[in-house]
């Protein structure tokens, strides 16, 4: 008995493969990344009903409540994060996601294609195995209209974020850029 537990113990330590560690990147994908395109298509609805302005409150509060009911679904804790946060207080990144945003524009920069950058990997949290995976969200056309170049926003639209965001650094941004990142913390 006394050796099958140790057995037990020593296996559950040892390195996750790398087929597995794809099998539970690939669970993942496929559970929270079909948020994006929800988000996407109500920020395109918000626009056509209300011009740019409106699409405000779909990235400010809807977005944030489609993720928490991924979140409250799954058990897992999922972000939004950036590099040039808009709302620092929740999509500042960790230390982990923070290497991860700059090795997708440091990617994207070499010719990656933006769409196609993803990170995932175990980690020990608290001596605990955790599945950390990061999805980079690439700026579109939907974005710039929102976070492209300072010069081209609406001046009632800058007035209107610097409203809403203060602490607002997420303009200046190209097409294809690295805007931010999905990222999961998914325990095991």
């Amino acid at each position: 008995m006394k050796s099958s537990i140790a057995i037990a113990l020593l296996v559950s330590t040892l390195p996750v493969c790398a087929q597995d560690l794809e099998v539970l990147a690939a669970e993942t994908r496929e559970t929270v990344l079909p948020v994006v395109p929800e988000v996407v298509a109500a920020m395109q609805d918000a626009m056509a009903r209300e011009g740019v302005a409106g699409a405000i409150p779909v990235c400010r509060d809807l977005a944030p409540k489609l993720v928490g009911k991924k979140r409250e679904e799954t058990g897992w804790v999922i972000r939004r994060v950036s590099l040039k946060t808009r709302n620092p207080e929740r999509a500042t990144p960790d230390a982990w996601e923070i290497v991860q945003l700059a090795d997708f524009d440091r990617r994207a920069a070499s010719g990656e294609r933006p769409e196609t950058l993803e990170k995932s990997e175990i980690v020990s949290v608290d001596g605990r195995p955790v599945l950390r995976y990061m999805k980079a969200l690439p700026v579109s056309d939907v974005c710039l209209n929102c976070h492209g170049p300072a010069e081209g926003l609406d001046p009632e639209l800058r007035r209107k974020l610097s409203e809403t965001y203060p602490d607002d650094r997420a303009i200046g941004y190209v097409k294809g850029q690295i805007r931010g990142a999905l990222t999961v913390k998914r325990p095991l």
